[in-house]
């Protein structure tokens, strides 16, 4: 296969204003991030006087020493709701990965009961009901480390229909033969009673579980009953009268282990070894500088497909059709992809060809990796008569069909029905992931001023009447801030339009772990019955 040759000068000055640029926004993902653990960490106190492990060392005790772990949606719900950027950040209340329990691949999902008692605000179930997405279309077993007060009862219209998505999701997973560990650190209560009850393993910690559809205030307002909360839903009760938990633990540090044992007697495939594949044959460092600080400057997709497959090697299929739009055939991690990417709009040249290059790939079982920077579908008089809604739409349809595992990073713009074709969350990805330069909007804020100046225009035209200059120049300015602000990087992931905005340099690393996930997944047979296993 050709190996890529490669124009890049990281010695050049435009280099390294792009790199430090890209470390710039890198920074402030990264700050933000950290505000998060900040906010968890500053309850410290409280959880040691407790005898209580903070909610990262019990998914740091939970995890195998050393293997890969992939945290999701880190940022999630950032500066909606409750949650202020600052030291209010809480990334929806919880902690979701993908990592290795005792050689076995799983899925995390922890409450950050360190930040508003584990909480959950609108944007925190849907990180959940993301995670629930994510065990169900890669097999993975599911562990929760639970404790949490329930629903932020402020933000309940947000929460409660949807609320019920998450408990019909845990009754699947089990009847698809899914299995969901719960280990109970503290409070769940009310609806949140439910996850481990409908959990297939449940593991309880003395004086701390405590499992109950309403609390001693709501049983006395209720039925003027006194009752405290042990006696309610203690460990006791659910460990010797309920049944509801298999195991009782002394404290945080037990309970994780017995997770962890719960998971080495499973009969579960081990996880794969990492994958393996000749490393690229330039630097993952400069994929820093590849793209521009001026997200009005194109850039070659082959820069950084040449610093994320193995050996550099890449086949390109129909390179000089439709060329604004890249596909071609190589390996990550020694996992045969396709790949598509975009130099440019997709013209319908392009569409074809991605759509022709998507089904060889589905027909052969091969995953496709997606590196999305475009403004979009072509448009003008000559894109119409050339098929641009026909071809696209052919596109979209191979994307949306395509049965094998599709993975898509967001490296700059994803503008429009660019977006849909480039396979945006909207059309499933197994995976998404952004890096700081990525930019998600219907179309770029100065078009959007520039649409809505002319159709202003033309109206009062036809009505006679003036145009208002200053009024249409603050209607134009407002309207491109709107759009731009609302297309960067960190509004998007806040909202979960990926999984998490990734370095740079990590997108090899995390394209061969996202693959490994999703082969495993294909593979792993499952001992699916018509009902869930419910508790007698």
């Amino acid at each position: 296969m050709p190996v890529l040759t490669s124009r890049l000068n990281a010695s050049s000055d435009e280099f390294r204003a792009n790199a430090d640029k890209m470390a710039e926004r890198l920074a402030e993902v990264r700050a933000l991030e950290e505000k998060v653990r900040a906010n968890s960490e500053r309850k410290r106190a409280d959880f040691e006087k407790r005898g209580q492990l903070l909610p990262r060392e019990r998914v740091a005790r939970l995890l195998d020493r050393d293997a890969p772990f992939i945290e999701l949606s880190p940022l999630a719900g950032l500066k909606m709701h409750d949650d202020d950027g600052d030291r209010g950040a809480s990334g929806g209340g919880s902690i979701v990965g993908i990592g290795q329990v005792c050689g076995k691949r799983v899925i995390i999902g922890a409450s950050d009961s360190a930040i508003k008692g584990g909480t959950v605000a609108p944007m925190g179930l849907k990180k959940a009901l993301r995670a629930q997405e994510i065990a169900f279309e890669n097999k993975l077993p599911m562990i929760h480390l639970v404790e949490s007060g329930g629903a932020n009862l402020l933000y309940q219209a947000e929460i409660f229909v949807d609320g019920g998505r998450s408990f019909a999701n845990q009754a699947r997973l089990s009847a698809a033969g899914i299995p969901q560990i719960a280990v109970v650190h503290g409070s769940s209560t009310a609806g949140g009673a439910y996850l481990p009850g409908l959990s297939d393993y449940v593991v309880l910690v003395k004086g701390n579980s405590k499992i109950f559809l309403a609390g001693p205030p709501l049983v006395k307002a209720a039925i003027g009953e006194d009752a405290d909360d042990e006696s309610l839903g203690g460990a006791k009760l659910h460990g010797e009268v309920t049944g509801l938990g298999e195991y009782v633990a002394e404290d945080d540090a037990q309970a994780i282990a017995y997770a962890r044992e719960i998971m080495e007697k499973l009969n579960w495939d081990a996880a794969t070894p990492p994958g393996q594949g000749e490393p690229p044959k330039f630097a993952s460092e400069e994929l820093l500088g590849v793209v521009p600080a001026d997200d009005r400057t194109p850039y070659d997709v082959k820069e950084v497909i040449a610093r994320i497959v193995d050996g550099s090697d890449f086949l390109e299929f129909k390179a000089r059709y439709g060329a604004e739009t890249v596909c071609g055939h190589a390996r990550i991690g020694g996992h045969l992809v396709g790949i598509l990417g975009n130099n440019g709009p997709i013209q319908p040249e392009g569409s074809m060809k991605a759509g022709q290059f998507i089904q060889l790939c589905d027909q052969s079982g091969t995953p496709l990796v997606f590196l999305q920077n475009t403004t979009g579908y072509m448009v003008g008089s000559k894109a119409e008569a050339d098929g641009a809604i026909k071809h696209g739409s052919k596109m979209i349809q191979a994307v949306a069909n395509a049965r094998v595992a599709k993975i898509t990073i967001v490296l700059g713009g994803s503008y429009g029905a660019g977006n849909y074709g480039m396979c945006g969350r909207g059309f499933d990805p197994r995976f998404i992931f952004a890096w700081p330069t990525a930019r998600t909007a219907v179309m770029g804020g100065a078009q959007a001023a520039k649409v809505m100046e002319i159709i202003t225009r033309a109206k009062n035209e036809r009505a006679g009447q003036p145009t208002d200059e200053d009024g249409l120049k603050a209607m134009s300015d407002m309207i491109r801030t709107g759009l731009e602000e609302q297309s960067y990087a960190l509004f998007g992931t806040a909202r979960l339009w990926d999984d998490g905005i990734i370095d740079p340099r990590d997108t090899r690393a995390i394209l061969t772990e996202s693959l490994n996930i999703c082969a495993e997944g294909n593979a792993r047979a499952l001992n699916a019955n018509t009902f869930g296993v419910a508790r007698f």
